[in-house]
């Protein structure tokens, strides 16, 4: 049977999807601890003990595998727990478990613990357990328990000390305070601005041009990097494919169906005039009328916005057309471009509109349009031409025929290609994902599968033989080497130019006198400069006023010179969310080692024990 692109994805997740209930149970166990999504079976019943506190086999194995979920849908791919295991998941599963046993062992030692009435009240407001109704629902309730071999108690029981230790972990981390110099500290460097002069070198700022490298030179430096110049190991692989676009232009075309074609999407051929619009809407007609004064008298449409509690997303309407705008379509169309106009009546409530740009009707002809819906048809006949041989394909493989059989029997087209696992290389059939997938997996003596590809298209190969990595001979890789040593050069050569041009500034030369200077008058740490490298700001940050620094990252050079060091504000808005920002980030990192300190404490005079050998055992009943 042929391979589609998708059968490889989806049945992974199918599979998560089968497990998703499992998944939602698995927030009461991994934060709350509730029951299981399945339960491991051995004569071993815990794990590790903390002070009097066990930590089961079921705990860690329910853990471990919503871990291993988890981690399988973050990466896209499903994951083996002995894979999981060399990610070292396993710790990091213990290490919660063994912090959570920690603080149940504390709590059953100072006598603290909630009501039933506290436990009741969690229990109902549970999604997993209410009914079409909304509600708590005792036969979901019993239902879902009993799917995984959990008795009332016993899930009882653990969302108490769940609740309970939730209440001791609350106790621990509430009430930090930053202190203040650490949190002024911290505004202090992240809103500090700097403002920089930057003179961006390329080769027309070089003295003199970059020479032209002589043949010794070249095998010299195809020599000296060899490596660069070397092919990978790579896979020869035979391949018979048939591909939409290849037969495309041999499908014929009906004219009538063209034309009704054209007919029926007419209203992506001919599309009327629009307007990019803002709407500003007002409670009633006084408060518009007052905001129209406001407007009148020179105040800014962007004012009225802001005293609206708004911004100018909120308010764009984006493109519409006149009869988009009902009533107010008129009024709208018929003013220019950055004008506001109203206020005018609407649904919500009277409103100001300004226009922002003005977007002009299009009109795409038949004949205009006719090229490309015809080779939207052609490739659509020959997508279902592929389908029908799809079966033929896989029969003719069944039987024994080779990939030489399919071109004289099916009409398939026959190419070898060297692949690289893992890359992308410049032959069209590997740029589909479907062929690159199947060329990763192919070993030798497996037999060839028909493919079907992402575009419809249809492809089965076969590996003939692992071709070795080797050098690649000087005189074919000729042009390449000159090129690369030519980067080089220049490089060399504007990293010297810069190392000049710096030492004439510093001697009192003006940067603006080798050439066209960038300025920035002020930049926040986290901002961005086209066209430069991600270490220009780090770098410019670590400047004094007045420093001048050559910034180099591949063929990036530049000679920068800080003009200015901006404090950070002392008042605004800004300001203020900024400093609170780093305040609640400053109190939750206290928090969390407060944390870290307390269970460690806790762990250390309550004693701990790990029994490997269970752990192993779980590890070894998961798939």
């Amino acid at each position: 049977m042929a391979k589609t692109p998708d059968d490889e994805v989806k049945r992974p997740k199918s599979k998560a999807k089968e497990a998703a209930v499992w998944v939602m149970l698995s927030m009461l166990i991994v934060g709350l601890g509730g029951f299981g999504v399945t339960s491991f079976s051995g004569g071993v019943t815990t794990v590790g003990q903390v002070g009097d506190a066990e930590i089961t086999t079921d705990d860690y194995a329910r853990a471990f595998q919503g871990q291993l979920n988890a981690f399988s849908q973050q990466i896209g791919q499903p994951v083996s727990a002995q894979e999981a295991l060399a990610f070292g998941l396993d710790r990091q599963v213990l290490q919660g478990l063994i912090v959570r046993a920690s603080l149940d062992n504390e709590a059953e030692r100072v006598g603290l613990s909630v009501g039933d009435a506290v436990v009741a009240a969690e229990l109902t407001a549970m999604d997993a357990f209410k009914g079409v109704a909304g509600t708590f629902d005792r036969e979901a309730y019993r239902f879902t328990l009993d799917r995984n071999n959990q008795s009332e108690a016993e899930f009882e029981t653990g969302l108490r000390r769940d609740i309970t230790r939730e209440l001791l972990q609350g106790v621990i981390v509430g009430g930090f305070t930053a202190p203040a110099p650490l949190t002024d500290t911290l505004y202090a460097w992240a809103a500090e601005r700097r403002g920089f002069s930057m003179l961006r070198l390329g080769e027309a700022d070089l003295t003199t041009p970059v020479p032209e490298p002589t043949e010794a030179e070249l095998t010299a430096y195809h020599s000296d990097n060899i490596a660069v110049f070397t092919k990978p190991e790579a896979k020869r692989i035979t391949y018979a494919a048939l591909l939409p676009e290849a037969i495309a232009a041999e499908q014929p075309v009906d004219e009538t169906v063209l034309k009704q074609i054209y007919e029926d999407r007419i209203e992506e051929f001919v599309v009327p005039e629009r307007r990019l619009v803002e709407r500003l809407i007002y409670p009633d007609q006084a408060a518009a009328d007052a905001a129209r004064a406001q407007l009148d008298a020179g105040e800014a449409f962007e004012t009225l916005v802001t005293a609206r509690g708004l911004t100018l997303d909120a308010i764009d309407m984006g493109d519409v057309t006149r009869e988009d705008l009902d009533d107010a379509g008129e009024a709208v169309f018929a003013t220019q471009e950055g004008a506001v106009v109203g206020p005018l009546p609407t649904d919500l409530g009277p409103a100001l509109f300004r226009v922002a740009a003005v977007l002009a009707a299009e009109e795409t002809t038949f004949e205009e349009a006719r090229e490309t819906l015809a080779i939207e048809i052609q490739t659509d006949a020959a997508r279902r031409l592929i389908s029908d041989k799809v079966e033929v394909v896989d029969d003719l493989l069944a039987s024994g025929a080779t990939l030489e059989d399919l071109v004289a029997d099916a009409g398939l087209a026959l190419a070898t290609v060297d692949y690289v696992p893992g890359l992308q290389g410049d032959e069209v059939i590997e740029g589909y994902p479907a062929f690159r997938a199947a060329a990763d997996a192919v070993a030798e003596g497996d037999f060839p599968e028909a493919i079907i590809l992402e575009d419809g298209g249809l492809v089965a190969l076969r590996l003939d033989e692992i071709v070795p990595s080797a050098p690649i001979p000087f005189d074919e890789a000729r042009e390449d080497v000159a090129a690369a040593w030519r980067a080089d050069a220049l490089t060399k050569a504007l990293s010297d130019r810069a190392i000049e041009i710096k030492a004439a500034i510093e001697g009192g030369a003006t940067i603006g006198s080798f050439g066209i200077v960038d300025v920035t008058p002020e930049t926040a740490r986290d901002g961005f400069i086209a066209g430069t490298p991600d270490s220009l700001l780090p770098d410019v940050f670590k400047m004094a006023e007045g420093d001048v620094r050559v910034i180099e990252a591949g063929d990036f050079v530049a000679v920068v010179r800080l003009d200015r060091i901006l404090p950070a504000a002392s008042e605004g808005a800004d300001a203020e969310a900024l400093k609170a920002a780093l305040m609640a980030q400053a109190e939750q990192a206290i928090a969390s080692d407060a944390f870290n300190a307390f269970t460690t404490a806790l762990t250390s005079e309550a004693g701990i024990s790990i029994d490997q050998a269970a752990i192993n055992a779980v590890h070894s009943s998961l798939p």
